[in-house]
């Protein structure tokens, strides 16, 4: 499996489980195919590394960057 079946993968997992978060959408997957979640950083395109990122950034688990932001 590449980074790009991976990704659609997920988005199609997430599909099939509404208000679910990209990160309980890999582990869920992960979960049900047997895969160890520590071996599918790899797989992780940039699309869905972004999509992860926003949603950690909303949940205060990393900190938010001032990149594409202009100062006050």
């Amino acid at each position: 499996m590449n980074s790009k079946q991976f990704s659609l993968e997920i988005e199609k997992y997430r599909k099939e489980h509404p208000g679910t978060s990209y990160m309980e959408c890999i582990v869920g997957y992960c979960e049900s195919r047997g895969i160890d979640t520590g071996t599918v950083g790899p797989l992780v395109n940039k699309a869905l590394k972004e999509k992860l990122t926003i949603e950690c950034q909303k949940l205060n688990l990393v900190t938010k960057t001032s990149e594409g932001e202009l100062p006050l």
